[in-house]
């Protein structure tokens, strides 16, 4: 997590950093100009604030062993540490940023940065505008919301035939307590009638007795007798849905892809290359920035060529300068130019191995998502390899309770039957209507018993439902949020985009107004769906296209290319460019500086109204400037003069 935004005055304190050997600046909040001549520490103050922000773009003192910046805002402090050992450079300290990424693409607007340079050169803009955006993240957190609005939708369909079965639950209900009503009638008539035949026969009590247990004996076996016929076509019904459930599994498992002998490992070794030229790409990558770095600080200190725009035409002055240097790495006197275009193609060099960082991570991504899929394969071979093992051990185990369950059926078939005919021989002319009535009697309570567990089961059965139907506004009011939040995250890497275009295109002629290029009617971005190959897929990708407009003494229009813009044109358009991905991103809500370094290809008119449009934006604005670029700000903005 961030820290705060600071609010308050700021107090940088630096050793050893850069080209600077001491020094402490403070920093109150709006603008700040540092102005003074080339080779005097400017952009070495500005990378000590990137430093302790958090950036790693920033370099020790060429004969320093130890460096340090750290920044102190009321009772916080912030830094950062520089340590050499043994010719390397290592990092500490607890600096303002956890990343500094977006700071350094859209915040840190030095000669170097990243988003001036690729409009320059006309590189990707689209993807440095999102390469912030974590968009496996993205895609993971819509798979895993797909998943929970699946698990809704199958508990809404379960609820949905649930619902079906109410109405006929509802019917059987009332059917059973009619049933059960007219049952009871009958067995009250049928005991009157019993009642009534007691006062006429004359019979023994013991006789009577004997019946009566017989009879009783009777009823309870015959209950019995209905349970376990019961019980014999739940565990029919069980062992069906047991091997249906075994079939399917087989099925499945059936249908899950086999891995190719050696696939797994083959693919673990790729991985594992492919990982190793990441880390020696990006070790090549930190060496050649480190280089970059120190001949930059070198450059800065020996001065810049600089030229500036004719205020009353607009056009760039040629202000070269036949300047030679000593060269630093092997002592011979050679043109600036020479090392500046050498900078030029080690950044190039720096760039395509980022480049190919990037391919690398997204062939890593590709070739780990195929390793996740034959695991997640086989985790569910073996697990359903563990059901059907499961399911077999059931069947059998009920099998053998069904083989039970008949064996007792016989057995109470014979003792009913045994029964049956015991009670015959007890029968005789003067008691074989009583007799008869209590067989229709205790048939009745038989049936009546029945009729009673049934209605418990469905009055069960409809509490059930019910209870669950209680769950539908809950699941519906959740699957809408996750409706909502799956067409927020579905959109909103095309919402990116197109804010960044938007804005862009905003600000650039918002810019082009303010700094008044006769010839150049507008600048803008054109958002483009293509095809490309990625990894081993062919993907929808976007492009962003930038279109330039110029017009004519005679007011025609005209389409041109960055390569034909003005060295101050192409300045303004990548500062700009990089102003959008600052605005889109909300950079200004986290990091409180924005640094701004290498303007002199603009004239100082023109600067100051860059300066004061961004302004709006940034906590802390810090600028490099000149001498004669800082006069046309106002006096009132703070002023550093002596680093």
């Amino acid at each position: 997590m961030e820290p705060e935004l600071l609010g308050e005055p700021a107090r940088l304190t630096v050793r050893n950093v850069g080209g600077i050997d001491e020094t402490e600046v403070e920093f109150s909040p709006g603008i700040t100009i540092l102005t003074g001549r080339n080779a005097t520490n400017r952009t070495s103050l500005l990378r000590s604030i990137m430093a302790v922000m958090g950036s790693d773009d920033a370099s020790l003192k060429a004969d320093a062993d130890e460096g340090r910046a750290e920044l102190t805002v009321g009772d916080e402090r912030y830094a950062r540490t520089f340590t050499r050992t043994n010719g390397s450079v290592t990092t500490g300290g607890e600096p303002f940023l956890d990343d500094p990424e977006l700071a350094d693409l859209f915040a840190f607007l030095l000669e170097s940065n990243e988003a001036r340079r690729t409009v320059a050169r006309s590189g990707d803009l689209r993807e440095l505008i999102m390469r912030p955006v974590d968009i496996e993240a993205i895609r993971a957190e819509i798979q895993q919301l797909e998943r929970e609005k699946d698990r809704i939708d199958d508990e809404l369909d379960e609820l949905d035939e649930l619902k079906g079965t109410l109405p006929n639950l509802e019917r059987e209900r009332n059917q059973l307590e009619a049933d059960i009503e007219t049952k009871r009638e009958e067995l009250a008539a049928k005991e009157d009638e019993i009642e009534a035949l007691d006062a006429d026969v004359d019979e023994t009590r013991e006789e009577k007795r004997e019946l009566e247990s017989r009879l009783d004996e009777l009823r309870e076996k015959r209950s019995s007798l209905e349970q376990v016929r019961s019980n014999i076509d739940l565990q029919q019904e069980s062992i069906e849905s047991l091997t249906a459930e075994r079939r399917e599994l087989e099925a499945e498992r059936e249908d899950l892809p086999d891995a190719p002998m050696g696939e797994h490992e083959e693919l673990d070794d790729e991985i594992s290359q492919l990982r190793e030229r990441k880390e020696r790409l990006e070790r090549e990558v930190s060496d050649l920035q480190d280089v970059i770095q120190f001949n930059e600080d070198q450059l800065d200190e020996s001065g810049s060529v600089t030229s500036h725009l004719d205020d009353d035409t607009g056009a760039v002055t040629d202000a070269l300068v036949d300047e030679t240097v000593v060269c630093w790495t092997c002592g011979s006197s050679v043109e600036r130019e020479q090392i500046t275009d050498t900078l030029d193609q080690l950044r190039a060099i720096r760039q395509e191995k980022l480049e190919t960082i990037r391919s690398l991570e997204s062939e890593l991504s590709q070739l780990k998502d195929e390793r996740q899929t034959y695991r997640e394969h086989q985790r569910r071979r073996e697990s359903i390899d563990r059901k059907l093992s499961d399911i077999v051990d059931e069947i059998e185990d009920r099998e053998a309770q069904l083989d039970h369950l008949r064996t007792e059926r016989e057995e109470l078939n014979e003792d009913i039957e045994t029964l049956e005919a015991e009670i015959e021989t007890l029968e005789s002319d003067d008691f074989g209507d009583v007799l008869d009535l209590h067989k229709e009697a205790n048939q009745l309570e038989f049936e009546l018993g029945r009729l009673e567990s049934d209605l418990d089961d469905v009055l069960e059965r409809i509490g059930s439902v019910e209870d669950r139907l209680t769950e539908e506004s809950q699941l519906r009011s959740q699957r809408e949020e996750l409706t909502a939040e799956l067409t927020d995250l579905r959109t909103r890497i095309d919402q990116i985009e197109a804010n960044a275009v938007e804005e862009f295109n905003e600000h650039m002629a918002a810019v082009l107004d303010i700094l008044g290029y006769e010839n150049l009617e507008r600048i803008w971005i054109e958002r483009i769906e293509r095809t490309v190959r990625e990894g081993r897929r062919n993907v929808e990708k976007t492009r962003f296209e930038l279109h330039i407009v110029r017009s004519t003494d005679t007011g025609a229009t005209f389409e041109d290319t960055i390569d034909h813009l003005s060295e101050s044109e192409r300045e303004v358009t990548g500062l700009v460019f990089a102003l959008a991905g600052y605005l889109v991103h909300e950079v200004y809500e986290t990091v409180p500086f924005m640094l701004l370094d290498s303007l002199e290809a603009i004239d100082s008119t023109r600067i100051a109204a860059l300066i004061e449009y961004v302004a709006d934006y940034a906590e802390f604005l810090v600028a490099a400037l000149l001498p004669e670029d800082a006069q046309a700000l106002d006096d009132t903005y703070s002023r550093v003069t002596e680093i």
